[in-house]
């Protein structure tokens, strides 16, 4: 009999507070088809558990998410994995209970994704973000759903052009994450701001959040084919695959 696959994704309340931590070092939590499909499964329990108001997603180790899981996307068609991280994206943004994203150390290409989704982004000022995608011949293509409307313009074509790495600080001004403060305060300001969001009442965070997220959603569904379709000609080009075959073989 095959062994179960060890979790990927834990889950935990306390105090109404949802934590779901992302728990898959051997892929730097790369979005696998199990860590998605685990993922979309905490955020599933934590939207119909009534005693939960907020949630925090997180990770274990120094990598938030280090995107896509490039020995997957290099072997296998990627409209799937597409059509589930956009589907995931926009799980964040239209769950009725705030998404708190918390990033101490590095977040690449896809991961990003994930953070322009939620609805309050913290993270250690000394953490690194990159969009990557260009280096590789692809596009940041699904997740420029939220992460260009998050992001003010020039930012956006400045970090999705270049590729190049870029501290939480920059995240903070450039529009992509809430706060970023020094490493050693990140916990504090995470306690804080769970706490004031669970003084708040379901319906009221509910029916807000579904105002400000208003525009995200229609963006999302109006956009989502076209970049799903453009992820997956890029994916599946011979550019793409030579690049992705070279990089997996540095990591080696």
């Amino acid at each position: 009999m095959a062994d179960t696959p060890a979790e990927l994704v834990h889950y935990a309340v306390a105090d109404r507070v949802a934590t779901i931590t992302l728990d898959s070092p051997h892929n730097r939590n790369a979005l696998s088809r199990q860590l998605v499909g685990e993922l979309v499964e905490r955020l599933e329990r934590a939207e119909a558990d009534p005693d939960v108001l907020v949630v925090l997603l997180a990770s274990s180790g120094r990598v938030f998410c280090s995107g896509a899981d490039l020995s997957e996307a290099s072997t296998t068609p990627m409209e799937e994995g597409a059509r589930a991280i956009v589907a995931l994206q926009r799980l964040i943004v239209t769950m009725g209970k705030p998404v708190v994203t918390v990033v101490v150390g590095a977040v690449r290409a896809g991961g990003i994704g994930i953070v322009a989704a939620s609805d309050i982004a913290l993270v250690a000022d000394d953490a690194t973000f990159a969009l990557t995608e260009v280096k590789l011949g692809l596009a940041a293509a699904i997740i420029s759903l939220t992460v260009h409307h998050r992001m003010n313009p020039r930012a956006a074509a400045l970090t999705t052009l270049g590729g190049e790495v870029f501290s939480g600080s920059e995240a903070a001004s450039y529009g992509l994450v809430t706060r970023a403060v020094p490493a050693d305060a990140l916990d504090d300001l995470v306690a804080a701001t769970a706490a004031s969001l669970a003084t708040g009442a379901a319906q009221g965070l509910r029916e807000s959040k579904r105002v400000l997220n208003r525009d995200l959603v229609a963006r999302i569904d109006a956009g989502a084919e076209e970049m799903v379709a453009l992820s997956s000609r890029l994916f599946g080009s011979e550019e793409a695959r030579e690049a992705m075959t070279a990089f997996l073989s540095r990591k080696k």
